[in-house]
């Protein structure tokens, strides 16, 4: 083989290598590429999940609030039966003091 002959054999499988990586370059682009009905789609996605963390967002404000608002609903009940019971331990002592003095 002569130097012409190997140069264009050389070129030759160069030519070839460089067809055969930009076909393939070309192939991974054409199953890769977004399509604009995919983009659509993510938009719409991320748009419902930014209200979903919202109304998340909303419902976990009202439950402590509620929570709250039951917290101190419950400590007022309870102040109230500790004073009904503390007045119910003073009516009892009462009624079995004048007992005592209406038998003795």
């Amino acid at each position: 083989m002569n130097r012409t002959e190997f140069i264009i054999t050389t070129a030759i499988i160069l030519f070839v290598a460089f067809s055969m990586g930009w076909f393939a370059n070309w192939l991974v682009h054409r199953f890769t590429r977004v399509r604009q009905s995919d983009v659509a789609d993510l938009d719409r996605m991320s748009q419902e999940l930014h209200e979903a963390e919202e109304t998340r967002d909303q419902a976990i404000t009202y439950l402590q609030q509620r929570e709250a608002e039951l917290s101190n609903q419950l400590a007022q009940t309870e102040a109230e039966l500790g004073a009904a019971m503390d007045g119910l331990r003073a009516a009892r002592q009462e009624a079995e003091e004048l007992r005592q003095h209406l038998n003795g």
